[in-house]
Order: C-alpha cells, then sequence, then structure tokens
C-alpha cells in the first residue's frame, strides 16, 4: 500500500474532526471516503442514500450544491494544510445528469488559485460506474473569502 501524501492525511483529519461538527455536512457526508490528495487537489468517494435523493428520486440539486460546497473547501485546504477554509462567496453548479440510491458519486475539487484574500474552486461530480470514473453527474465553482484562514507560520 501506497504511503499518503500530507494532503490525504490532512483531508481525512478534518473529515474525521470537523465533518461531526457540521450538522449538515455530518447529516449528508458521513459515509464520504477520501480516496486521494495533493496540493490543490481532493478525490472522494460518496455511496448514495435516500437522503442524498429529491421526490424524482435522484441526487436533489441542493445535495449537489452543498458537495461543492464541502470539496471546494477540502481543494483549498490542500494547497497548504490550512484547517479552516474561510467563507463562501458565490457558487454556481451545473447539473448535467442524475444519480440514483445505490449508486456512488465520485468528486473531484481543484483549488485553481488560492491568494491571500479569496480563492478560486471547480468541483466535478461523476457517477461512479464499473467501479470507475463515469458519466459527469455536476459541475461547479466555488469563490471563498480566505483571508485570516491560512496557516500561522511556526
Amino acid at each position: 500500500m501506497a504511503t499518503k501524501s500530507a494532503e490525504h492525511a490532512h483531508i481525512e483529519h478534518l473529515v474525521a474532526t470537523r465533518l461531526p461538527g457540521s450538522p449538515i455536512y455530518q447529516f449528508l457526508l458521513s459515509t464520504v471516503q477520501i480516496t486521494s490528495a495533493s496540493r490543490g487537489l481532493c478525490i472522494a468517494r460518496l455511496p448514495l442514500t435516500e437522503v442524498h435523493m429529491n421526490s424524482g428520486s435522484s441526487l436533489h440539486g441542493s445535495v449537489t450544491a452543498t458537495i461543492v460546497d464541502w470539496m471546494g473547501g477540502m481543494a483549498i485546504s490542500t494547497h497548504d494544510l490550512r484547517d479552516k477554509s474561510g467563507v463562501s462567496v458565490d457558487i454556481h453548479v451545473t447539473y448535467q445528469s442524475g444519480a440514483k440510491v445505490g449508486e456512488a458519486i465520485e468528486i473531484e475539487g481543484i483549488a485553481e488559485k488560492v491568494g491571500g484574500s479569496l480563492a478560486f474552486t471547480r468541483v466535478s461530480i461523476f457517477k461512479v460506474e464499473g467501479g470507475e470514473r463515469g458519466r459527469l453527474v455536476a459541475t461547479g465553482t466555488h469563490t471563498k473569502f480566505v483571508k485570516g484562514s491560512e496557516p500561522k507560520a511556526a
């Protein structure tokens, strides 16, 4: 088994310690698994259950937006191993296809730029098909105000 990167270990630590402190993230993301992380990139998988569905039995739009919000923060945290990722300024989500109960999704977050005040992220959500990344379900962009969230110098 390959050794996990510092970013991967950091994100798993954040999931274990911070996710329980957020009622909405705990409710929707308690079974999320971080599959890889490196500087500016985080990838996770989430098995879908009834709590993720809309009345049409497909992945709910608000759940998708919450995933974009969460993963944008995780991508920012991989940039410099920060514990906090700031506050949301803007989120956009585009929905391309659906996903159902019993399926899994793969979530990819990329920190495109992490500056002194703002960070810009891009999140893609894919259906897992045959154990591999499959059809695109949704994409999103997430801008966060990050001033003050950077790690303190030792």
